[in-house]
């Protein structure tokens, strides 16, 4: 993987007419349909805006090109006017985040002020607080099953659209587009989780996910939460990996209200309920 490849321009798409500047981010093979529930679901006061990062599902077979995915989200996080008050980011997204902002502080350098980030919410999170915790068996679970979970992800998504064998089909797909370089920088970025430097990340931090979660350990969530200076955790009963689709309107009143309070946002009109 060539770390010097230069980050390229990434767009970032105004998705709510609100005043406050928000991101929302999101994970390996994913795109932006899995967020429409719950972007409807949001509090109308937010500007949400989506990035378009290198881990989306149309351009992944550029894994082997565009390996800097710090760079990347540092470009999407400045290209927000007013820069990004809140970012919320999903499944292998926080382990780039976590990093961006480990390897910006280094240094003397506060790089959640330099960012502009006041908040972040981090939802099925992949995180291990020691090195010792990693073993063949952790790697390999999502090595070999690793077109298991995306078939249960694809399955999730299509809400019962698709045959069984087309759901097969489009799993080996997505399984094949992101390829040994994309696993691989999956794999470093976990690997790499016990020497971030979480107690330089003191911004408020909600830490959500399912408590049924087969990808990334409802443990992760709670050890993450617990490895911020300023965060809380939640996990959604009988949710798994993907909390906006499965359970959007409680995700969606979490962030809402974890939001409001880290903000300082009178708890008033424009709440996230359920339809």
């Amino acid at each position: 993987m060539n770390a010097q490849a230069p980050a390229q321009p990434v767009p970032d798409r105004r998705r709510t007419e609100g005043p406050g500047p928000r991101v929302l981010l999101h994970g390996l093979a994913t795109d932006e349909r899995v967020r429409e529930r719950t972007l409807a679901l949001l509090p109308d006061r937010y500007e949400v805006r989506t990035a378009r990062l290198p881990g989306r599902a149309e351009v992944i077979t550029g894994w082997t090109e565009l390996p800097n995915l710090k760079g990347r989200l540092a470009r999407a996080l400045e290209a927000v006017p007013g820069r990004a008050k809140v970012v919320v980011a999903h499944s292998a997204a926080p382990l780039v985040l976590l990093d961006l902002l480990h390897q910006g502080n280094r240094g003397g350098v506060d790089a959640l002020r330099r960012l502009g980030i006041r908040a972040l919410a981090l939802f099925s999170p992949f995180y291990r607080r020691r090195a010792a915790e990693f073993d063949w068996d952790a790697l390999g679970f999502y090595l070999h099953d690793f077109e298991r979970l995306t078939g249960d992800a694809v399955g999730i998504h299509a809400g019962g659209r698709l045959s069984t064998a087309a759901e097969q089909a489009l799993a080996r797909r997505v399984r094949d587009q992101v390829g040994p370089y994309g696993w691989l920088g999956f794999a470093e970025l976990y690997l790499r989780t016990p020497v971030l430097r979480t107690g330089w990340i003191t911004a408020p931090a909600l830490v959500i996910g399912g408590a049924d979660d087969p990808v990334a350990r409802p443990a992760d969530n709670l050890v993450l939460a617990a490895a911020l200076p300023d965060a809380v955790s939640r996990l959604l009963p009988g949710c798994g990996h993907f909390p906006l689709t499965e359970a959007a309107d409680r995700f969606a009143a979490e962030i809402g209200d974890f939001v409001d309070l880290a903000l300082g946002v009178p708890l008033t009109g424009g709440k996230a309920v359920a339809t």
